[in-house]
This record gives C-alpha cells, structure tokens and sequence, in this order.
C-alpha cells in the first residue's frame, strides 16, 4: 500500500554543479524538494519507488547509476544499491538521485522510467502493481508542468498552460487522483509536459490508500516551466 509520495521537478538545473553561477535562484526549490522526501523518510517505508519520464520504459530493481556528463559535469550519481548493466539513461531519475543523496531512507529502492506517450490506463495499472509490491510503499516522482508559460520558455508562449498548471497544482495539493488521472495526454504533450506520466503512476498506486492527504509545498515557473513540489502522506 502506498503511505507517502514526494513530487519533485526534475530540471537538471536543481543540482548546483550544473546551473553553476545561477544556482542561487533555484534554492527555494531545492529547500521545498528537501521537505518532501523528508516527508518520505519519516514515512519508513519497505520500499521507496522512483518514478520520472524516459525515453522508454524500464524499472530497475535495486536502482542503478546516472550520469550528469550530458549536463557538463563530470559526475556519476548512483540511486539505491542495484547493479543493472543499463543506465539510469533519464534526466528526472539523475536529478532524484541527487535529491536522495541529502536524504537517509533506510529502504530498498527501484527506479521506474515511464514514456512520456505512455497511455493513462497502463500508467494507473503500473501504480497499482507499485502500491501492491510491499506493506508500505513511498514512491518519489519526478516531472516538470508545462514549458510554455512565457514567450522565453523552451514551448513558447501558450495560453493553455498556466490553466493546465493551476490544475495540476490542485490536484497535487489536494491528492486528487482522479483530476491526475484525468490529465489529457494530447494537451499534455502540446505543453510539452514531462511529468503527467508519472504523476498518474501516483495517481494509480495511491488508488487504495485511505487518508492520504496533499500538501503543496511549491508552485512557480521559473524559466517559463511550471515547477511543482508536493508532499503526500
């Protein structure tokens, strides 16, 4: 059963090395990101899951390593004990890795890679299995909002995104799985949207858990990109 989730962003970015000189403006964000995996830790879970956007999908059990040389540094993370021969190849399961470093949770993990095409129905099925794999699951998921929130963000400009983005805020904020269950793929997609995917992994795996409630620790575009943190518990 699920008892806790982080939702963290996944830009490269967070981690300090790679934004270099502007590494001060994400701070915020990293102090909010700290405070939903703490959130994880207290929760003592039998197993934590890593779930973040892939070019395909794969889960590798015991986690693996991630390289942050496609960044410009030269630097390998490694998430959990695993020693799948296949790389952690995703930016969002690299940035997690980053994240659990400053973060003790004395639990086996797996990482999860989940196409951005992939449809609603088998994300909401891959939560279950997830939620059903031991007593108590933590999943830690990793994905940005919307990129098209001003005229510099890597989409553009779209009228649609700071809507879609309020609603996905809610949503995390209220632990709202059918509203995350609910996301459009198409629209997703036109929003060049990373993290709906994995936020309905979430919400399948949370779908039999009693009292979960939301709180959402954090909810900004910096960049252009809607950046949400959010814990579950």
């Amino acid at each position: 059963m699920l008892v806790a989730a982080a939702v963290c962003p996944c830009p490269p970015l967070l981690v300090p090395e790679v934004a270099a000189g502007a590494a001060a403006e994400l701070d915020p964000l990293r102090t909010a990101c700290a405070d939903a995996i703490g959130v994880l830790a207290a929760s003592r879970p039998d197993l934590l899951v890593v779930v973040g956007a892939g070019e395909r999908g794969h889960v590798w059990e015991g986690g693996g390593e991630a390289s942050l040389r496609p960044y410009g540094v030269d630097r390998t993370l490694r998430l959990g004990t695993g020693e799948d021969p296949a790389p952690l190849a995703s930016p969002s399961l690299a940035v997690a890795a980053w994240l659990l470093e400053r973060t003790t949770i004395a639990a086996p993990l797996h990482a999860c890679a989940v196409p951005g095409d992939a449809p609603a129905d088998r994300m909401l099925g891959l939560g279950r299995g997830l939620a059903d794999i031991a007593e108590r699951v933590a999943l830690l998921v990793m994905g940005d909002g919307s990129a098209c929130r001003t005229v510099k963000a890597p989409g553009y400009l779209d009228e649609r995104a700071e809507p879609y983005d309020a609603t996905v805020a809610a949503a995390l904020g209220a632990a709202d799985t059918a509203a995350l269950a609910g996301l459009d793929a198409e629209l997703s997609a036109a929003l060049m949207v990373s993290g709906r995917a994995p936020w309905q992994v979430l919400a399948g795996a949370a779908e039999g858990a009693a009292g979960l409630g939301g709180e959402l620790l954090y909810d900004e575009a910096p960049y252009g990109v809607g950046y949400f943190v959010a814990a579950w518990s």
